[in-house]
């Protein structure tokens, strides 16, 4: 039994660096400095089917499963009620340690579900990535995923701590579109 746990410790890894799905892809942890990985910690949450809210340095064994997925558990039968309200009393411990009014939520809809936004005392304002295809802007699952990663790292490598400077977020061709954004969405598109 000691070997198998012995194992089992040196499989653990910092969650954003575990994590390989397109999203982090996008927000290409390994390239952090000291001092990305600290202020990441400090403002970066990841919704995780399995932990709950973890930090990019919580140390995690890989695993494979989604929020979505229907599960019968003492509060409920998936994901979403066995988290209940934990994940948004984590969210807005961190809101009020930094006493921030908003999240820039890099989530998908699948997870960000998990979230009791009527528990959280801050405006939520969601990036929306769209390419141009056959002259219409449409989201694409694949490069929207990827560039929500790429907001979230722009976020850490720039120490962005307000939504004005999320506008100035032009990577991988993306640009900021004012008269397609409000409160709640910012959008920008790739042409």
């Amino acid at each position: 039994m000691i070997g198998i746990c012995h194992s089992l410790n040196r499989m653990r890894r910092e969650a954003a660096l575990a994590f390989n799905g397109d999203t982090y892809i996008g927000l290409e942890a390994d390239t952090f400095s000291i001092d990305d990985f600290d202020f990441a910690q400090e403002h970066l949450r990841i919704l995780s089917g399995l932990y709950g809210l973890l930090r990019p340095l919580d140390l995690i064994q890989p695993y494979r499963l989604e929020m979505g997925t229907k599960m019968d558990n003492p509060s409920g039968k998936n994901l979403y009620q066995f988290w209940g309200s934990k994940i948004s009393e984590g969210l807005q411990k961190t809101l009020k340690k930094h006493n921030s009014k908003y999240i820039v939520n890099c989530a998908s809809d699948e997870y960000f579900k998990a979230v009791d936004l009527s528990a959280l005392d801050a405006a939520i304002v969601k990036p929306v990535f769209k390419d141009v295809k056959n002259g219409i802007p449409k989201v694409i699952s694949f490069f929207a995923k990827r560039a929500r990663g790429m907001l979230a790292k722009y976020i850490i490598k720039n120490r962005t701590d307000n939504i004005e400077e999320l506008k100035d977020f032009n990577e991988s061709g993306y640009e900021f579109q004012s008269e397609l954004s409000n409160d709640k969405e910012l959008v920008y598109i790739r042409s």
